[in-house]
């Protein structure tokens, strides 16, 4: 090979290598613009200002509930310290497996238990199963409320939600915080939550868009919740039930002020157990909402649109450690192409540090930060595990 057609390939090979650089920093890019976008409306307070009801609804508070003995009845007591009339709600607990003495000691609390026969044993069977319960013994609700095993309320809880259901909410998120920061893991994942709190609920409700739901800390009008749960075929409820009631234009509130405090992973096998379940439900929604997309945009339901372009995205984690990735294998051979990598890696650090609230901001974090990269190679392992996670249900057990 003479020394023009050396230089014509590698000028050949370096100018596919641009493109293709240009075409992969876009698709990130993109990503991190929409994240910082959301994340800059959620600055400020935002208080959700609904006046005092002038009736009192019926309420439904159902806990799926599978093998959670150690956690469920403290759980319920908890919550039967509500200031909301006893009358006006009634507790039921979906089991899955528990032991008879957890029954006992719940049907003592004037909780009604049922047992969740279905195999697999999943979140969504458990609520269909309580639907069909409340239908086939003519019980009269107005809001169903969701809950898991280990949540604890305020007291003001139910007052709070039957405020925003008397000002015409048809479905709430609450704000779902961490009752526990023991470990680096857990430290981790309830900064998560709140960078999720901030941008794809508090963000996302200021630029008029629906909230994400959570899987708990959730509360719809019932028909409605009767009508979306009986659709519901696999894994992943909270996401099912996002896209059904997106497709109905039924926008989903968000309540920063009413908070759902919820158990954090502690271990690291935990965390990868409990993100394969939330990616391969991501993927599996993804590909079941594409059919109704030129539906939707014909419609304008843009609600719906936003939500399909939200699960295309990388999870956040990855997001972080891949754009450090290319713009730490760039700086040698193309320094001048990595400094808009690293510019984008500044953004996209800038988006997360928004979306944290300062009181998560001390020594804590500081040292479960160097345990970010051990996380990310655990989500990207298990982008290689997904073939059977939306058909198995992983469960993440919960300490007393």
């Amino acid at each position: 090979m003479d020394y023009y057609s050396f230089f014509t390939n590698f000028e050949n090979g370096e100018h596919i290598f641009r493109i293709i650089d240009a075409v992969i920093f876009l698709l990130f890019a993109l990503s991190v613009c929409y994240l910082f976008i959301f994340a800059f409306m959620s600055m400020g307070k935002r208080k959700n200002a609904y006046p005092k009801a002038a009736k009192n609804y019926r309420f439904a508070v159902l806990y799926p509930a599978y093998r959670e003995d150690n956690v469920i009845t403290n759980s319920v007591k908890a919550f039967l310290r509500q200031n909301y009339p006893r009358d006006k709600y009634d507790v039921i607990v979906i089991s899955g497996e528990m032991e008879q003495q957890t029954h006992e000691e719940l049907e003592k609390l004037s909780v009604k238990v049922l047992p969740n026969l279905n195999n697999p044993n999943t979140k969504t069977n458990a609520l269909q199963t309580a639907v069909n319960y409340i239908e086939e013994n003519k019980l009269a609700y107005d809001v169903v409320v969701i809950l898991d095993a280990d949540n604890v309320v305020d007291t003001n809880f139910l007052e709070e939600l039957n405020n925003a259901f008397y000002s015409g909410c048809s479905a709430v998120q609450t704000h779902r915080v961490a009752k526990n920061k023991n470990t680096s893991v857990a430290v981790l994942d309830a900064v998560s939550e709140e960078i999720n709190n901030s941008i794809f609920r508090k963000g996302h409700t200021r630029l008029g868009f629906s909230s994400s739901l959570i899987g708990s800390g959730m509360a719809f009008e019932y028909d409605l919740f009767k009508d979306c749960i009986r659709q519901a075929k696999h894994i992943g409820v909270d996401k099912q039930l996002e896209m059904l009631l997106l497709k109905q234009n039924i926008y989903i509130e968000y309540i920063s002020n009413v908070y759902t405090y919820d158990e954090k992973v502690k271990k690291s096998s935990q965390f990868y157990n409990q993100r394969r379940r939330w990616l391969s439900n991501q993927f599996h929604n993804l590909f079941w909402g594409m059919a109704s997309l030129p539906k939707a945009i014909l419609n304008g339901n843009w609600d719906y649109c936003n939500k399909l372009l939200q699960w295309m995205m990388p999870p956040r984690v990855m997001l972080f450690g891949l754009i450090l990735c290319f713009a730490y294998s760039l700086k040698v051979a193309h320094w001048y192409i990595s400094i808009r990598w690293w510019a984008l890696f500044v953004a996209l650090w800038i988006t997360y540090v928004i979306g944290i609230p300062d009181s998560l901001v001390n020594r804590k974090l500081a040292k479960a930060i160097f345990y970010v990269p051990f996380l990310f190679l655990l989500m990207l392992l298990n982008h290689f595990r997904l073939a059977k996670a939306n058909k198995e249900f992983i469960h993440t057990e919960h300490d007393e």
